[in-house]
Parts: C-alpha cells; structure tokens; sequence
C-alpha cells in the first residue's frame, strides 16, 4: 500500500476513534437537569417516520429523541439490537413503542437501570413466555390474519410477511387519509413470520413504571387485548378513539403521554 494512502487509513481511523471516544465522554457526564432522552420504536409494516408528528413536538419541548430502524428480525435479536442502543444513553430514558416494537422495549429494557418507564402504544406487552400471535388471538376483532398478508421468502426456508395493498388501509391505519395510507403501504418494512410465535423474556415492566395509550379503534391488536395487557403490567392507561397506528393519528395525545411519563 502506497505511504501517502495509508497514513490517510491511518488518520481516518485516528479521528474515527476520537469521536467515538468524545461520545461516550459526552454521554458520560449528560447536562445537569437535562430531560429524559426519548427513544421512540416502530413496529412491523412500518419504519420510524410514524414518529415524525410525536418527535416534531418532543423536540419543540426541549426532549432528546431518537427513532432507531427496528430490525424486524426476531424478538430476540430486535431486542438485543435496540439494548445495545440504549446502553449508549446516559441519564434518564424514557422508551416509547409502537405494536411489535412493545416486545422489543419490554425485553431491552430489562436491567437497564436507566430506563425510567415505558409508554405503550396500541402495542404488545408481554409477560414472559408469551408470543405475539398468542396476545392477538386472545380476544377477537383482530383483521390481521393470513388473508391480510403477503408472505415473500428470503433466504433459506425464511419468509417476510407485508400487509396486502387492499387491506393495508381497513387494517392497519383506517384514520390516516387514503394518500398517506397508500404510502405507509408502499414503504412498509416487514417483519420475520417467525418472530410471531417467539417467546419473549423476563418483561421490564414488572420493575419499570409504564403508561398504556390504548386504541379503541385497533383492528390489528384488539383493544381489549390492549386492556388486558395494560392493566395486568399495572400501567397509566389512557384510551383514545384511533387505528392501530394512534401516534400517527393522534400525536399529540400521544406525544403529551410520552411528556408524563418523562417528568
């Protein structure tokens, strides 16, 4: 290798290494009376842009948020995954999930002495040993099932599933106006078919204060299923007439929920 290209390797990976080590002595020492950092987390059929309307006003207010890509691999992985994120974090936390990504936070937070509580929205908290498939089907209503989806293999022996075009809207976000539902349908990003029968672990809630938005509308995780779940991890719960995909059709009931939980 040249001389002149390996010093430019060399000084790369000398800032590179800089910077991390500014970040960590930067989330070592957070700024005295800083809010709690927001971590927001998506489910399945959807990315982090739901958020958007939630983040845009947390942000107004002064909160740190971050939206991390939920890898939609595994209950396991997806949780390792977004552990590794928050051990990232200093100070307070407060996790705020979406439908699948509830199983996520209830598994990644577990230990986590940072974590200070949960927000669930129209989403799945599990008690140890339960699957995602298990809570839906508990009470009736749910419009997700296999006529609802798309399944495209990948890999070897591994599907994705994605809601079908013609259901996507009834199903998932029959609030949203067509036009964006028709995008949320386009860009929607699919989860492992298997993660639905995955066992989850040890659930954070039972040391982690939370606070449960609960849909009355949801045809994806029915409402009393979310009833159920909210007050078994003995959660604030607070109901609003909204799909599945409340945060998006009502932010600032949901964003106002989250600054609760953060104070």
């Amino acid at each position: 290798m040249p001389t002149t290209r390996r010093a430019m390797l060399a000084g790369s990976a000398a800032v590179a290494t800089d910077a991390l080590l500014g970040t960590s002595t930067a989330q070592a020492h957070p700024r005295p009376g800083a809010k709690p950092t927001v971590v927001l987390v998506h489910g399945a059929f959807a990315d982090a842009s739901g958020w958007n309307d939630v983040a845009t006003r947390l942000i107004r207010d002064d909160y740190p948020v971050i939206a991390p890509a939920n890898p939609l691999r595994g209950v396991a992985s997806d949780s390792a995954y977004l552990a590794s994120i928050l051990a990232t974090l200093a100070g307070p936390i407060v996790l705020a999930a979406h439908s699948y990504g509830g199983i996520v936070v209830t598994n990644a937070a577990a230990g986590n002495p940072n974590v200070k509580a949960l927000v669930y929205v129209a989403a799945f908290a599990p008690d140890e040993g339960e699957s995602l498939l298990e809570l839906q089907t508990k009470f009736p209503g749910s419009k997700l099932d296999e006529a609802a989806l798309d399944f495209r293999p990948y890999g070897e022996g591994t599907v994705d599933g994605y809601i079908k075009k013609e259901f996507f809207r009834d199903v998932f976000a029959g609030d949203v106006p067509k036009p964006a539902a028709d995008l949320m349908h386009a860009g929607q990003r699919p989860a492992d078919a298997r993660a639905l029968g995955e066992p989850s672990g040890a659930p954070a809630w039972k040391t982690i204060p939370s606070y449960y938005l609960a849909a009355r509308n949801d045809q994806v995780l029915p409402v009393a299923a979310q009833r159920f779940m909210a007050r078994r991890a003995g959660s604030k719960i607070h109901e609003v007439g909204a799909s599945h995909v409340a945060m998006i059709a009502q932010p600032t009931v949901t964003a106002d929920l989250i600054k609760r939980a953060a104070r």
